[in-house]
């Protein structure tokens, strides 16, 4: 399973986008993302905060064994 870090990589890839066009979107610097990237260091609030930037939808569930999703 790829890690948070990993599939925004993937992300970034896929829209031709570097690390640092994605900090200058988020208004911070290359440096703090990368750090925060390479420890893999992102909260629920930082995702959100991405994919609201990239243009993407941001989803995370819970699926109890009857189906209903937290």
């Amino acid at each position: 399973m790829l890690t948070a870090t990993e599939k925004l990589k993937v992300i970034l890839k896929r829209k031709d986008m570097t690390v640092k066009e994605l900090a200058d979107l988020l208004g911070t610097t290359r440096q703090n993302l990368h750090s925060k990237l390479a420890k893999d260091n992102l909260s629920e609030d930082d995702l959100k905060k991405y994919c609201e930037v990239l243009g993407i939808k941001y989803e995370i569930n819970f699926i109890l064994e009857n189906d209903d999703k937290i």
